[in-house]
C-alpha cells in the first residue's frame, strides 16, 4: 500500500524455476507491495509448483503458451480485477531489480505519472549488466527511430520493467494488442498515443543463463514489429489510416 493505493506486482513466468523463489523474495523485501499475481504461460518446468508455494501470491495459468503478450494482458486484467492501484511488471527472472519497485510506485502513488519504465541504458547499465554488444546497437537504432516516429525523447522501448497506474490499464485498449513480444512496445505507443508521459528511471539489470532473452531470429521479428508499430502510430496521426492500436477520439 502507498498512500492508501493498493500495489500489486505482476509476474509474467515461463520456466522461471530457477530464478522465480529469489525475484519473489526480494519484490515482497518492498514494503508498499501488498501481495503478488504470477501468471504461468504454460511452462515445461517447476514453476508452477514453486509459485503455488508462494505467501501473498494469486497464481494464474495458460493450459498451453500463448506468448508473451498473452501473459502480460492476463496479469493486467487479474490485476485490475483484484482492485490494483498501482501494478508494477516485474520479470520473474531476476533479470531487474526489484529494489526499484518504492521509487517507481512513488511516482505513480503521489500523482506524478501514470508510467514509469525502469531503463537500462540511463546511467550506462545495459553493457555493464552485460547485454550483448549487437543487442545495445539495435536497441539504440530502434529508439531513436521510434522516438522521431512517436514525437517521443525515451531512452528505450524495450525494457520489460513497468509500472502502470489503474486509469491507464484502464483507458488503453492493451487487449488488441499482439500476444508476442511487440505486445511491449505496442503499448507503450499506445500510451503516447493518449498523451501520457512516460517516465523512466535508472534500472541496472544482469545477464546470466537463466535470464530471459530473445534470440536473432525472434530479435528482427521483434524489431520489425516495432519499427511497423512505429509507422502505424506516425500514419494515424497523420490521418493517412485508421488503426484499432491508435483509436481517434470519438
Amino acid at each position: 500500500m502507498f498512500n492508501k493505493k493498493k500495489v500489486i506486482v505482476v509476474m509474467p513466468a515461463y520456466n522461471a524455476a530457477k530464478t522465480i523463489r529469489t525475484t519473489f523474495a526480494e519484490v515482497m523485501d518492498q514494503e508498499v507491495v501488498d501481495f503478488v499475481i504470477i501468471v504461468d504461460d504454460g511452462s515445461q518446468d517447476e514453476t508452477v509448483a514453486i509459485a503455488a508455494s508462494l505467501p501473498s501470491t494469486i497464481v494464474f495459468t495458460h493450459d498451453k503458451n500463448r506468448g508473451y503478450g498473452a501473459n502480460q494482458k492476463s496479469c493486467y486484467k487479474l490485476a485490475l480485477e483484484q482492485g490494483a492501484d498501482i501494478i508494477v511488471m516485474v520479470h520473474p527472472d531476476y533479470q531487474y531489480t526489484p529494489k526499484l519497485i518504492p521509487a517507481m510506485v512513488s511516482m505513480i502513488g503521489n500523482g506524478l505519472y501514470h508510467c514509469v519504465v525502469g531503463s537500462r541504458i540511463l546511467g550506462g547499465y545495459a553493457l555493464k549488466g552485460g547485454m550483448p554488444l549487437w543487442k545495445y546497437i539495435a536497441n539504440r537504432f530502434l529508439t531513436f527511430v521510434e522516438n522521431i516516429l512517436l514525437g517521443a525523447k525515451l531512452s528505450e522501448y524495450h525494457s520489460g520493467y513497468r509500472a502502470f497506474s489503474r486509469r491507464l490499464l484502464e483507458q488503453i485498449p492493451f487487449e488488441i494488442n499482439s500476444d508476442d513480444f511487440v505486445f511491449d512496445n505496442q503499448l507503450l505507443a499506445q500510451i503516447i498515443w493518449f498523451e501520457y508521459t512516460v517516465a523512466e528511471i535508472s534500472c541496472p539489470t544482469k545477464y546470466f543463463p537463466e535470464a530471459s532473452s530473445l534470440n536473432l531470429l525472434r530479435s528482427i521479428k521483434y524489431g520489425f514489429g516495432c519499427l511497423l508499430t512505429a509507422l502505424t502510430f506516425r500514419f494515424a496521426k497523420m490521418k493517412f489510416l485508421s488503426s484499432r492500436l491508435f483509436p481517434r477520439p470519438s
